[in-house]
């Protein structure tokens, strides 16, 4: 019972917030600014929501502009892109350079070889209408092999230490699906963030993430972290058509189970959590982040509870 009356409050607060952040974001931004944390030894500061790029993905340019300015005007400045994320590096450029001095600009490459990843990066410019990024990162380094190549000679950390010479990157990073490769990657190169999933179903069901936090955590990394509003694979008969065309996962059901689960990962000693591409999840997080509080332990014996059994999006071993 007293769940039961718990998950009805928690739902009714989650989508106050997200009604009212929908109707007077604005209002509330000047004197509620999403709250920076530092990122590792860096010595930077990021909001503790990031701005991933798919928000933007086949927005008209002014949508984008708007969308950018808001999250700005609400405290965003840290935003993330990749070549991968359909025009989003086109749509996101643009709309981001009125206040590209003021944020932190994160992108990605799937180059594994020196020629490759430097064609990327140079067109990434390009496309963000800037001279360099904040932070530039090795996209979905899952595969020990993968880490293999970008680590060797004529890899793409060749591209990666010669653009940082050049002043067009700052800080190196990598994301991973993986926790094998993320700890083999963190024992082999000095890099200074990690993008990876961390999420309740995760650490709860399949025992995977908090490896990686540790050890980053011990090497003063700027962490970084996906998944907080994920769940679960979609069925097998919505696979290829299901109601989130920006998820390829099954998102925290909306507002109030994926309130709690971004909650839950910000209440770990992480920079900040990327919220999923999708608007709506996008802007819950803002109103979360805006009004940010630690899990109670009720809370968090709820959303644990309704995790019990769920199937998890990885599983450890992902690197063969």
């Amino acid at each position: 019972m007293e769940r039961r009356i718990f998950l009805k409050h928690a739902a009714i607060t989650a989508a106050g917030l997200a009604s009212a952040g929908g109707r007077n974001a604005q209002a509330k931004s000047a004197s509620n600014p999403i709250a920076r944390r530092p990122l590792g030894k860096t010595g930077e500061h990021l909001s503790m929501i990031g701005f991933g790029g798919i928000v933007v993905m086949d927005a008209e340019p002014a949508a984008a502009a708007n969308i950018v300015a808001e999250a700005v005007d609400r405290g965003i400045n840290y935003f993330d892109v990749a070549p991968s994320y359909g025009n989003a590096q086109e749509r996101l450029g643009p709309a981001l350079a009125p206040y590209r001095n003021q944020s932190f600009l994160a992108c990605k490459t799937e180059g594994r070889m020196k020629d490759d990843s430097r064609a990327q990066l140079e067109q990434s410019l390009k496309l963000l209408k800037t001279d360099h990024v904040d932070l530039y990162q090795f996209h979905a380094l899952t595969k020990m092999a993968e880490l293999d190549k970008v680590l060797g000679p004529g890899g793409a950390m060749e591209t990666m230490e010669a653009a940082k010479k050049e002043g067009k990157i700052r800080y190196i990073g990598f994301s991973v699906h993986s926790v094998e490769t993320a700890l083999a990657a963190m024992d082999r190169y000095h890099f200074d963030t990690v993008l990876f999933p961390l999420n309740w179903v995760l650490v709860s069901q399949a025992n995977w993430g908090l490896q990686i936090l540790k050890k980053a955590q011990e090497k003063q990394m700027g962490i970084l972290c996906l998944k907080s509003m994920a769940k679960t694979v979609w069925p097998a008969d919505q696979q290829k058509d299901h109601p989130e065309p920006t998820c390829w996962y099954q998102p925290a059901a909306f507002p109030n189970e994926a309130s709690l689960g971004l909650r839950w990962t910000l209440g770990h000693p992480i920079t900040a959590a990327m919220p999923p591409g999708d608007e709506k999840y996008f802007r819950l997080a803002m109103d979360v982040a805006q009004n940010y509080k630690p899990l109670e332990p009720l809370e968090e014996q709820a959303l644990l509870g309704g995790g019990a059994g769920v199937e998890p999006i990885f599983h450890l071993g992902n690197d063969v």
